[in-house]
């Protein structure tokens, strides 16, 4: 269990299952550290993530985190690395055996790890204080000041209540939830003056009641930034998946003044993916989540402003200008623009999914639900990289996950990684040749009916959880009568555009478009918007790094 003493000092965290080597760690880290900071021991990795999560509920500060590397169940390695997305600025020790040196050394990249200790560490004077001085003072001089808590009142089944949870789970905003029927929840219904007939109800850390907020109030209440500092820029980069963050932090890496716009919160489908695996660089895998608030927090080092919870409507040619306008009427203005809106997941249109949509029946991974499928039977429809990601991660926790897939297997649209992992995985099931003919339910999703597409044969079954990942339709209907998109809503770019390899109907200048060029010189498209895209992540940071460099390359023509 994690000890704990006084909540004024910030915290140094040690876990080790080992009881002995546990509390010498503990002892020697008080010896030094005891007061000016307070010491958390746990003897496990599951009991030290619960008392991270208790620290960041109460607006704590964590400093350093140690770390053994042999524990059951989880690892060091694998424990540091969820620790990383609970308090990233937490410096990270690995203490390990010389027999495990290498792992230690394979952590530096996987985790970002700062330090590995061998043991014994005797005498602390000469192999651990040195070590932990000069991270406490790296540690402190950056700006860790705390975050105070939202709190989130609303009912189990809302739907918009589970839009909420889900706006600040992917910007990275910490939040405690409540139900409006437990005595909390109540509590705080009754300080905003409000019967719970209007829900949800949000709290900021300043005390502000927010009613029924809709997601740009919500933003700028929470601290994220929706107003541009300025009303031109170099570069303007719509939409903030692996694309986007990759543009703004080339764009802004590279001296030009970068905005980026999100309408909703960044890291797009893959900031929603539970683990990729595929990922150069990150051999044990890499959530979503953590990809993209590493990403986030790179691009803001090197300048880029990020705008969240901003709707754009439309883009304007006006002269050298490229402007883009808001859908409250306001405009910012660049010499380019980089198109990178990527996608959305296609919705199911069997009778019954709409009523239900967010009361049981969700679009993408939907991260705050997951642990509510804890030993629930567990239903996902879709065939490729997204549905099995999600399958892997909620078959953890839940009795029984069923993949329902139209076609004849899985191999067709999903890597061969996931494949051999769902394959293996006892308790996941995949039903080919099916789909979701119907679905039941008063308030929330009760059953599903399913219809085999070979035999037409129906069947109902029992289902309160169903997570949709089917095809990709493009965010670009806002861009009707300006850039140039194909039948299905994606952009073609360079030479893309006409089969002939002539430049695209209006092109004015002399050179051809440039490779991810639209048929609007210094309008450039990336990622998964792109006609013809490879729809991987690394290709769609690539295609984001890429159309930087094209753009130097138009300006410096321009």
């Amino acid at each position: 269990m994690a000890q704990a003493a006084s909540a004024a000092r910030t915290v140094i965290l040690t876990v080790d299952d080992d009881p002995g080597v546990s509390r010498a760690v503990a002892r020697d880290l008080r010896r030094r550290y005891g007061e000016s900071y307070r010491i958390v021991r746990a003897e496990s990795g599951d009991t030290a993530l619960e008392a991270l999560r208790e620290l960041k509920l109460r607006g704590d500060l964590v400093a350093v985190i140690v770390a053994d590397y042999r524990m059951p169940q989880m690892n060091g390695i694998e424990f540091l690395e969820q620790a990383l997305d609970v308090y990233p600025g937490a410096r990270r020790v690995l203490l390990t055996a010389y027999a495990d040196t290498n792992a230690a050394i394979d952590a530096i990249n996987v985790i970002d790890l700062d330090h590995y200790l061998l043991k014994p560490w005797d005498p602390p004077e000469e192999k651990l204080y040195p070590v932990l001085d000069d991270l406490l003072e790296a540690w402190r001089a950056a700006d860790h000041r705390s975050v105070g808590i939202t709190k989130v009142v609303g009912h189990r089944w809302s739907a918009r209540s589970s839009d909420v949870r889900e706006f600040l789970a992917r910007n990275q905003v910490p939040y405690r939830w409540y139900s409006s029927d437990e005595p909390e929840g109540r509590r705080l219904l009754a300080a905003a003056e409000q019967d719970g007939r209007r829900l949800p109800l949000v709290v900021t850390p300043d005390g502000t009641a927010l009613i029924e907020p809709d997601d740009p109030e919500l933003a700028a209440q929470v601290g994220l930034a929706t107003t541009p500092t300025a009303e031109f820029y170099d570069l303007v980069v719509i939409g903030g998946g692996p694309a986007g963050l990759g543009a703004a932090v080339y764009g802004a890496s590279e001296g030009l003044r970068t905005v980026l716009v999100e309408r909703s919160a960044t890291g797009g489908q893959a900031g929603q993916s539970s683990r990729i695996e595929n990922y150069l660089g990150f051999p044990d895998g890499v959530s979503g989540a953590q990809l993209t608030d590493r990403a986030r927090r790179q691009a803001a080092k090197f300048g880029a402003e990020i705008l969240t919870a901003r709707e754009v409507s439309g883009l304007e040619i006006n002269g050298a200008a490229r402007t883009v306008r808001f859908s409250d009427g306001s405009a910012i203005a660049a010499h380019s623009v980089i198109l990178a809106t990527g996608v959305s997941y296609r919705q199911l249109e069997s009778p019954g999914l709409l009523e239900l949509t967010g009361c049981g029946v969700y679009y993408g991974s939907a991260l705050t639900e997951a642990a509510a499928c804890s030993g629930q039977d567990v239903y996902i429809v879709g065939g490729a990289n997204s549905a099995g990601q999600a399958a892997m991660h909620l078959a953890r926790g839940a009795k029984s996950v069923t993949l329902l897939i139209r076609g004849e297997s899985l191999s067709a649209s999903m890597s061969h990684y996931l494949v051999q992992q769902i394959t293996e995985a006892p308790n996941i099931t995949v039903r080919t040749c099916t789909v979701v003919e119907a679905a039941h339910g008063a308030n929330h999703l009760e059953q599903l009916t399913l219809r085999d597409v070979t035999s037409g044969y129906t069947e109902l079954v029992d289902a309160q959880w169903m997570f949709v990942f089917i095809g990709a339709a493009p965010l670009t209907d806002w861009l009707e009568g300006t850039v140039l998109r194909d039948e299905r809503g994606f952009i073609p770019a360079g030479p893309d555009m006409t089969p002939d390899g002539q430049p695209p109907k209006g092109w004015e200048l002399d050179r051809p478009p440039y490779h991810l060029e639209t048929n609007v010189p210094g309008v450039f498209v990336a990622g998964d918007a792109r006609a013809e895209s490879a729809k991987r992540v690394a290709s769609a940071v690539g295609e984001g790094a890429m159309a930087v460099m094209l753009v130097h390359r138009y300006l410096e023509q321009s």
